[in-house]
C-alpha cells in the first residue's frame, strides 16, 4: 500500500505531522504505524515524561486535548497515543447533514469544537496519534473532514481473501526473502487474511534464514504447522482431478481433527474454490495470465482450476453450491439434530465427486 509506506518511511526519515488519524477494519497497518511512532520519536529516557498513552474507553476528547496541549520536556516532542479511539463518543457522532449544526455553539467547553480548532491550529511539537480501528469515522461529520483536510488521516480496508497472496509475496520481498507460489498459497489459506497473524508467522520463518533464500512449501508446513498431505490445497487439488481416493483420506483427516479445520474455514474456501473455477468457465480469454488476472491467482495455478472446469459443468457447479449451504446450514444446527461435522463433511465430498 504506498500510502502506508510512505508514511512509514516518513517517520524513519523523522518528518512528523501533529495529528495521525489512523482507522480502518485492517489492524495491521494501523499497529505498525503507532507501534513506529510510539518507539521511534523519543528514546526510553524521554519517554518517561513526554509519551502518553491513552485509551478510548478511558478518555474524552477534552482530556486527550488537555495532553496534547503540554510542552515536551528536554525533548523536541510530546507524543500523545490514543487507542482504542473508535470507543470515544465524540468520534462515533454521525453528521446531521449540516455541517454548521455540527461545529457551531457558544459552549466554549464543547468538545467537538474544541478537537476542531485543534486540528485547525494544532500544537506544533505534539505528534497526536488515534488508533481509530474496525471501522471508518463518518465521512460526512466536520471532524473527518477537517482531519482529512489538515492531518495524516488513513483509512485501511480489510483485504480481500484473493488479495493476501500477493500481500504475502510482497511482504517477505521487501525482507529480502522469496516465497513460491504453493507456499504462499498454503499460507494464505491456513492463515487467513489477518496480516498481523501473517506477517508474525513470516517473522518466525526467516528466523536464522540466510538473505535472499526462497521459503519453500516444507517450510512453511513444519514451521506453521500446515500438515503436508492433509491441507485445503491437496483437498482441491484432488477434487480437480476426482480423485476419489484421496479426497477420502482428506476429509476424513478434517472430520477427525475439527478444531484445526472448523466448518467455517474449510466451506468457506470450498465455495471460494468453485466460485474461481464457475467464473473460468465463462471467461473469454483462457490464456494462463489472462485466466490469472481474472481470477485473481497465480498463474501457477490456472491448470488447476481449467482441470476442473472440464470435471464439474455449470449444472453440476450450481448443485455443488447448494450442497455446501446446505451443509453449511446443517453445521450450525438447522434441520440438524444429530448428523456430525465429520459425516456431514464426509457426506459432502461424496455429493462433489458424484
Amino acid at each position: 500500500m504506498k500510502e502506508f509506506n510512505q508514511i512509514l518511511l516518513d517517520i524513519k526519515r523523522r518528518i512528523f505531522k501533529p495529528i495521525y488519524f489512523l482507522s480502518g477494519e485492517e489492524t495491521y497497518y494501523i499497529d505498525t504505524i503507532s507501534d513506529l511512532i510510539e518507539t521511534s520519536v523519543l528514546d526510553e529516557a524521554e519517554r518517561e515524561f513526554n509519551q502518553t498513552v491513552v485509551y478510548g474507553k478511558e478518555a474524552d476528547l477534552v482530556t486527550i486535548l488537555g495532553y496534547a496541549r503540554q510542552f515536551p520536556m528536554m525533548s523536541d516532542y510530546n507524543v500523545v497515543l490514543v487507542k482504542e479511539a473508535q470507543n470515544i463518543k465524540e468520534l462515533n457522532k454521525k453528521s446531521s447533514g449540516d455541517e454548521g449544526e455540527e461545529s457551531s455553539g457558544s459552549d466554549a467547553n464543547n468538545a467537538t469544537q474544541q478537537f476542531l480548532n485543534y486540528i485547525k491550529n494544532p500544537q506544533p511539537t505534539t505528534i497526536l496519534v488515534f488508533c481509530f480501528k474496525y471501522k471508518t469515522i463518518d465521512k460526512r461529520s466536520a471532524i473527518a473532514k477537517a482531519l482529512q483536510k489538515q492531518a495524516v488521516y488513513f483509512e485501511a480496508p480489510k483485504l480481500y481473501d484473493n488479495q493476501v497472496p500477493e500481500w504475502i509475496n510482497n511482504y517477505i520481498r521487501e525482507k529480502n526473502y522469496h516465497i513460491g507460489p504453493k507456499a504462499g498459497f498454503l499460507m494464505a489459506e491456513f492463515l487467513g487474511n489477518d496480516l498481523g497473524k501473517i506477517a508474525n508467522e513470516i517473522n518466525k520463518l526467516v528466523i536464522g534464514l540466510e538473505a535472499g533464500k526462497e521459503i519453500t512449501v516444507e517450510m512453511v508446513q513444519d514451521k506453521i504447522g500446515i500438515s503436508k498431505d492433509y491441507n485445503v490445497f491437496e483437498l482441491q487439488d484432488a477434487l480437480s482431478k476426482k480423485d476419489v481416493l484421496k479426497s477420502n483420506r482428506i476429509i476424513n483427516h478434517f472430520a477427525s481433527n475439527e478444531k484445526e479445520n472448523p466448518a467455517p474455514l474449510v466451506l468457506g474456501q470450498l465455495y471460494a474454490y468453485f466460485s474461481k473455477v464457475l467464473k473460468y468457465q465463462f471467461l473469454q480469454d483462457k490464456s494462463k495470465f489472462a485466466a490469472a488476472g481474472a481470477l485473481g491467482v497465480n498463474p501457477f495455478f490456472v491448470e488447476g482450476y481449467a482441470r476442473a472446469a472440464a470435471a464439474y459443468p455449470t449444472g453440476k457447479l450450481k448443485k455443488i453450491f447448494a450442497d455446501l449451504k446446505e451443509c453449511d446450514l446443517k453445521s450450525k444446527g438447522v434441520d440438524n439434530s444429530s448428523v456430525s461435522y465429520g459425516e456431514l463433511l464426509k457426506e459432502l465430498v461424496f455429493k462433489i465427486l458424484h
